[in-house]
């Protein structure tokens, strides 16, 4: 299976569960894994056959700021349902870290793999 990788997407946010984090932004980290064939825009060179990191990227920060979420877990499911809606991705696995959660890590986080 081929695979579009982005790593440690950073995205401030709101986001938290207690009062005073739904007064801050905060730090997410995402790294995702996104079944692409990516064969098409190998043999041809074209940018329109490939899935656009960017763009998806740009679409999942945007996902993930437009409104307060108190859990990394609705991030995640968020995040991979979009990418499944949106940019015909067959797969995705979404990890989602939030540094300076617990003071004792270095982060913590979640993994969900999806499919459609």
């Amino acid at each position: 299976m081929d695979k579009v990788l982005i790593r440690q997407l950073r995205v401030d946010t709101v986001i938290g569960v207690y009062e005073w984090e739904k007064c801050i932004q905060q730090c997410l980290l995402l790294d995702l894994d996104m079944a692409w064939d990516i064969q098409a825009a190998a043999a041809t060179d074209d940018y329109a056959s490939a899935l656009c990191y960017e763009t998806v990227s740009n679409r999942l920060i945007q996902l993930i700021t437009e409104h307060p979420i108190q859990l990394i877990e609705t991030v995640a499911e968020r995040v991979a349902q979009c990418v499944l809606s949106e940019f015909n991705v067959t797969w995705v696995k979404v990890v989602v870290m939030k540094p300076g959660a617990v003071a004792s890590a270095s982060t913590v986080g979640v993994e969900i793999e999806r499919s459609r």
